[in-house]
This record gives structure tokens, C-alpha cells and sequence, in this order.
């Protein structure tokens, strides 16, 4: 079974945000990129099911600049056979919506005939959940979000999910769409020796035309700001100073 794995360049996660003063995006300038989390998290599992003898190859693929050409060459050092890089922008402040990064992933999908396929729950830096859950509709395949435990046998996916009542199990027949949580495994370092034979590994690349897909924006990001600076506290004596500082603030 092929297993394919999406991954995003993002900012990394170690790294303060910082807006541009004009407010129309992040600045990006000498700022360490590096894999979504969540992403990491997902090849992590994919490589747990090839060594469990579950997926014989492990196909990584990126949307959006050429620089990712990295976070994909992390993905293969940590394991991954082969990377496809679909480069859908010049600039990397562009960010390729959700649509359509749905839409070239299936395309990928039907072209590569994957048993399942594993990605983040959402990227660190638009925060849209959305690409796994309208990728299965693409599909028309079954999908199983928020994951913090996978088991595959039987052709089925029993899939422990996170809810807000706290945990969830459901199995969903394959081929299908897992979304992966920070608390689903712990992702592995990419050793010296294979991050130098992740770079015979082969990477292809391809435009969203070569998918007949159009990633023309749809939305318009009108303005960026950071968050407002949380207030000093301040310190009370006694229980009804509490009390009357707390219907102050409308609290009670």
C-alpha cells in the first residue's frame, strides 16, 4: 500500500511572528522556515505503518514555492521514498488556498493510487483546518480528523479522534484520509547518514497546470495585526476587593 503524506513550509514554530508595518502580511525576511508540525507528525505515523510492514512506499508532496524543495528533502531524510513538488508560486508570501491545494492533492491521488493518505489537521500559519476535510469530498473517500491513535487491519482504519468531550473511536474503510494531532506520535530526527541519501532520493516537479488546476486567490487578505498586549494584573488584599474588582470587570 502507497501512503501519501502532504507537507507545508511554514514559518518555524520557534520563531516570533513578526506583522510588516504597512499590516499586509508577515514578514518573512531572514526567517527560518521550516515543516508544519502537524505535517511532521503525519509522515512520522506513515513511516510507523512502513515499518509495521502496514504500506510498502511513502510518497511526500509539497504545494507552493521552490524552497520547499526542503521540507521535502526533511520528510525523505526522515524516511519518505520519494517527494513531488508542485510549485504554484514565485512569491513566498503567497499562500496556495485551501481549494486548491484540495484539488491538485486529489489529482496527485488519482495519479499515484494511494491506500491512504495522512496529513496535518491544519498548518501553523493560516490555522484553516480545511485541506483534509475537502480533499475527501474530492475524493468522495472516508475521513477520519483530529487523529491521536491509528490502527490499520482488515482494510479499515480504527482511528482514535480528539473531541472536545474527549475522545472519540471510529474506523473508516480505506482508502482514506487521516488528519493527524500533535499528540498522535512523536516525530523522529533525520540522521546525518540519511539526510545525505535523501538527496539521491527523487524528487519530481510539477505545476498545477500539469492538474488542470487554477489557484488564482479567492480571497483577499484586507489587513494583519498582532495580537493586543495582554494588561498587567493587579494585585487584591482581601476577598471583597476581589469581589468588587471582578464585578468592576463584569465578571460577576
Amino acid at each position: 500500500m502507497k501512503i501519501l503524506v502532504p507537507v507545508k513550509r511554514v514559518i518555524d514554530y520557534n520563531v516570533k511572528v513578526r506583522v510588516k508595518a504597512d499590516g499586509s502580511g508577515v514578514d518573512l525576511a531572514n526567517v527560518k522556515m521550516s515543516m508544519n508540525p502537524f505535517d511532521e507528525v503525519a509522515v512520522e505515523e506513515a513511516l510507523r505503518l512502513k515499518e509495521a510492514g502496514i504500506a510498502d512506499e511513502i510518497i511526500v508532496v509539497s504545494i507552493g514555492v521552490k524552497q520547499a524543495q526542503e521540507v521535502l528533502r526533511t520528510a525523505m531524510a526522515m524516511g519518505a521514498d520519494r517527494a513531488i513538488l508542485v510549485v504554484a508560486a514565485e512569491d513566498v508570501h503567497q499562500d496556495i488556498e485551501p481549494l486548491a491545494v484540495a484539488k491538485i492533492l486529489a489529482a496527485v491521488a488519482r495519479a499515484e493510487q494511494p491506500g491512504l493518505i495522512i496529513a496535518g489537521k491544519q498548518a501553523i500559519d493560516n490555522d484553516m483546518n480545511a485541506t483534509g476535510q475537502m480533499l475527501a469530498a474530492l475524493l468522495g473517500w472516508g475521513q477520519a480528523t483530529f487523529a491521536s491513535e491509528v490502527a490499520i487491519a482488515d482494510g479499515k482504519a480504527r482511528v482514535t479522534r480528539e473531541v472536545d468531550g474527549g475522545l472519540q473511536v471510529i474506523e473508516v474503510a480505506l482508502p482514506a484520509i487521516i488528519t493527524a494531532d500533535l499528540r498522535l506520535n512523536e516525530p523522529r530526527y533525520a540522521s546525518l547518514p540519511n539526510i545525505m541519501k535523501a538527496k539521491k532520493k527523487p524528487l519530481e516537479e510539477k505545476t498545477p497546470a500539469d492538474y488542470g488546476v487554477d489557484v488564482t486567490p479567492r480571497l483577499t487578505v484586507v489587513k494583519t495585526a498582532e495580537p493586543a498586549q495582554r494588561k498587567a494584573g493587579v494585585k487584591v488584599r482581601t476577598v471583597d476587593e476581589l469581589v468588587a474588582k471582578l464585578k468592576d470587570a463584569g465578571v460577576i
